[in-house]
This record gives structure tokens, C-alpha cells and sequence, in this order.
């Protein structure tokens, strides 16, 4: 029978997978259909009640789309809805966060440095503020400020990077730009799910019912894909920023991942621009380039943990306690600790993988599940073996680990 801790990882590996796979399919329809809608034209040729028509090349066929504001006389009778791929997405990104920040609450959610958190307390208020911040942002829309694209944009980039101050103000700073991802997706989701969707349908009903739709319906749902195609590129980035420690583990993070916001939607505006045929906005290329300039500046800042005690999580305790650890912690130290230290010795290593610490007894015990895994029971760590563990000593981290329960 494989080890819990295997299976757990492998769950872990199961649910990013699918979280990559549908978040491919839904960011590409979503992309493509953005760029179908400002790509129509209206021609001389156009049938009866359609609104602008384009032909496209792909797979050996081609392919003629009209698209039509009212019912034209005829209508298939089968409709292909694109909505599972969101919420396909959204349903496996969350499960990922339960795996890896619920369920590893003390060691990736948690920093006691930052804010003294009981394992549920943290998990209470990552629940509660993604609901909130959907809550928040759909009022504003219903409101008065929603009458204009560009004003609730504005106030909404005001909310998101004040949320990006606040989550650094609760979590660890790779939990606190995570949680800007999930802040972000679960927005654009509630879109799809409780306004995009359910508009259309009314609107597709009125249609086979020979009943002209009413015009709000169309306009609430576009303004809302609108916003989803401009948030779509920084949720993107928040996905990737757990890899990269110079992203979420610096004094500026919050400032770091404001900027991420600007820069994707400026990215959005020129390819919605050169998609709607209205000229290619240079401009937008040189100021994501000086943005993230910017950004890599500001990652030079201190460290965030750079002269902290590493305090052992209650977890941790067991591992601490192992008749092996003290045998286990020398190998640790004598080949990763190089690489894994607030200021790295090993040559072209800046900053520690991951923000992964492993040069105090603390440090270790917290991260006994990454070590075994990436040194123990596979070989992916030191890269290259480079320095030289053996497999005697990857059986012994293996042994300690499994000495304590893991």
C-alpha cells in the first residue's frame, strides 16, 4: 500500500492537472470569442437581422460566422453552451487550495510572524473574503458606478489592490498573492455562473420565442465578459507567482501584484485593439515592459523572513522528536541547505528555491514532507545530484520521515 504522504502528493499532482486542462479550455474559448466578437464586420451582404459576419481558416475547412443581435428565421436546434470550462476551473482551482493551503494551513497559509492565526481561523477568513470580494464587486456593478466600463474598472483596480495589501497583512506572502488569484478567478466565474449565463439564456429563450429580447441583457452580460477578458492575464500570472519567490516573498508584494493588474490589462488592450481592426497600440508594449521593470525592481527589496527565528509549527513537532532527525538534519545540511538559506553560498543561486528555508532544525522539520519527497522518495532534489547525495542517505530521510508518521 503507497505511503498516505505519496498518495496525498499525487492527488495534489491530479487536481493542478486538471485545474491547468480546463483553465487551457476555458481561457481559450473565452480568448477566442472576444476576438471573433471585435473582429465582425458588417457587409452589403449580410442576410436579413444579422449584425456583421467573418470566414475563417482551420483544420482543412472554413468556417462562416454571422452573427445576428435578434432571432434570424431559422435556428438549430442544437445550442453549444461554453460555461463548464469555467466552472470546471474554478471547482478544481479550489480544490487545490484546499489541498495544499487548508490542509497545509501551518506551513503555507500560516505565517505567525505575520499574524497568529488558529489553522480554522485562517481557512474562515480565506472563505469569507473570496465570498466577499464577489459580493463587493457585483454591487458595484449594479450600481450607479456600473453605468460606466472604464469608472468601475478604475474602482475595482482601487479594491484589488487594496485586497493585495491586506491578504500580506494575513498570510504568508505566497498565500497572499495566491489568494489574489482566487480573489480574481472567483469573480470571473460568478460572472459566468450568476450573470453571463443566465442573461443569455433569457435572451436565447426570447429568441426561439419569436419575442424581441430586451437590450440590458446583452449589454450586462458583455460588460461583464469584458471585464473577465481584462483580469484574465494577472489571474494567470497570481497561478504561477507560488514558483517564484522574488514575486510573493519580497517587501513589495502587494505593490508587486497591483502592478500585474496594469500590466495585463494594458497587454488585453492591444490585442483587443488589433482584434477590433482599430490599430496597433505600441505604446502598450513599452510600458508592460517598463512596468515589469519596475516590478523586478521592486523584488530587490529586503526579503520578507530574511532575519526572522524559524518557529517549528506544531506539525513539525513529531519530525523534531524522530530518532533520526539529528542524522537526517546533517544530510539536509551538508547537501541543500546551500541553496536553501536566507542568503544562498551556492553560485547562481539568489534567493531560495520557493522561499524554501532548510538551514535550522525548525525549518527542517516544517518542510519534512517537501524534503522527503523531493529528496527522499525521488531523486528531484539536489538538481543533477549536485551535490552528490547518496542513496543511503536519501533512505535515511526517508526513514526519518516515516519514523515520525509522515
Amino acid at each position: 500500500m503507497p505511503d498516505y504522504a505519496i498518495m496525498w502528493e499525487w492527488l495534489s499532482l491530479a487536481a493542478r492537472w486538471t485545474h491547468v486542462i480546463t483553465a487551457i479550455a476555458w481561457i481559450g474559448s473565452s480568448f477566442y470569442f472576444i476576438a471573433l466578437d471585435l473582429g465582425l464586420r458588417k457587409t452589403p451582404s449580410l442576410p436579413p437581422l444579422a449584425h456583421g459576419e467573418e470566414w475563417q481558416v482551420h483544420g482543412g475547412g472554413f468556417y462562416h460566422i454571422q452573427k445576428y443581435l435578434v432571432a434570424p428565421e431559422f435556428l438549430p436546434e442544437h445550442l453549444t453552451w461554453f460555461k463548464w470550462e469555467s466552472y470546471a476551473t474554478w471547482l478544481s482551482g479550489f480544490c487545490l487550495l484546499v489541498i495544499v493551503y487548508y490542509v497545509g494551513a501551518d506551513l503555507y497559509l500560516i505565517d505567525r510572524h505575520v499574524l497568529d492565526l488558529p489553522q480554522w481561523g485562517a481557512i474562515g477568513i480565506s472563505v469569507g473574503s473570496i465570498v466577499l470580494g464577489w459580493l463587493i464587486y457585483d454591487t458595484l456593478c449594479k450600481s450607479p458606478v456600473g453605468n460606466s466600463t472604464f469608472g468601475l474598472m478604475l474602482v475595482l483596480f482601487v479594491i484589488l489592490t487594496a485586497m493585495a495589501y491586506i491578504y500580506t497583512l494575513l498570510f504568508t506572502g505566497r498565500a497572499a498573492m495566491l489568494h489574489m488569484g482566487i480573489f480574481t478567478a472567483t469573480i470571473m466565474t460568478a460572472n459566468v455562473a450568476a450573470i453571463i449565463i443566465p442573461n443569455q439564456t433569457i435572451v436565447v429563450a426570447d429568441l426561439k420565442a419569436g419575442r424581441v429580447p430586451d437590450a440590458k441583457y446583452g449589454k450586462i452580460a458583455k460588460q461583464r465578459s469584458l471585464h473577465n477578458n481584462y483580469l484574465t492575464l494577472p489571474v494567470i500570472f497570481f497561478m504561477l507567482s507560488s514558483h517564484y519567490p522574488l514575486a510573493f516573498a519580497t517587501q513589495w508584494n502587494w505593490l508587486i501584484a497591483s502592478l500585474i493588474f496594469l500590466e495585463g490589462a494594458i497587454i488585453r488592450h492591444w490585442f483587443n485593439t488589433r482584434h477590433a481592426r482599430k490599430g496597433s497600440p505600441h505604446w502598450t508594449w513599452l510600458a508592460a515592459v517598463v512596468i515589469f521593470i519596475v516590478i523586478a525592481w521592486l523584488s530587490t527589496s529586503p526579503k520578507l523572513g530574511d532575519a526572522r527565528e524559524e518557529v517549528a509549527s506544531a506539525n513539525a513537532e513529531r519530525f523534531l522528536a524522530a530518532e533520526h532527525f539529528a542524522a537526517a538534519r546533517d544530510v539536509i545540511l551538508g547537501r541543500c541547505s546551500m541553496c536553501h538559506m536566507a542568503e544562498p553560498v551556492y553560485e547562481g543561486v539568489l534567493q531560495a528555491p520557493k522561499n524554501v528555508h532548510l538551514d535550522t532544525d525548525a525549518a527542517i522539520a516544517n518542510h519534512a514532507e517537501q524534503v522527503a519527497m523531493q529528496a527522499g522518495f525521488s531523486h528531484a532534489m539536489p538538481p543533477g545530484n549536485v551535490t552528490e547525495m547518496t542513496p543511503e542517505e536519501r533512505a535515511l530521510i526517508v526513514a526519518w520521515f516515516r519514523e515520525a508518521g509522515g
